[in-house]
């Protein structure tokens, strides 16, 4: 699995179709919808990276 932000192969399975990149500190879902970006909060919580929340790849 490749990230969507930094193309990087660094990437761990964290849910049912739920990703964490290493190299770039992000988490994305991937749906029926497209790719959900969002950045991991210190106190674990999620804030979508994109203001629609949605980036269709």
């Amino acid at each position: 699995m490749h990230c969507p932000i930094c193309s990087g192969r660094s990437t761990g399975k964290v849910g049912v179709e739920q990703y964490y990149c290493w190299d770039c500190c992000v988490e994305f879902r991937i749906d029926k919808e497209g790719v959900r970006i969002f950045d991991v909060n210190e106190d674990g919580s999620l804030v979508s990276l994109d203001p629609n929340n949605d980036v269709i790849l």
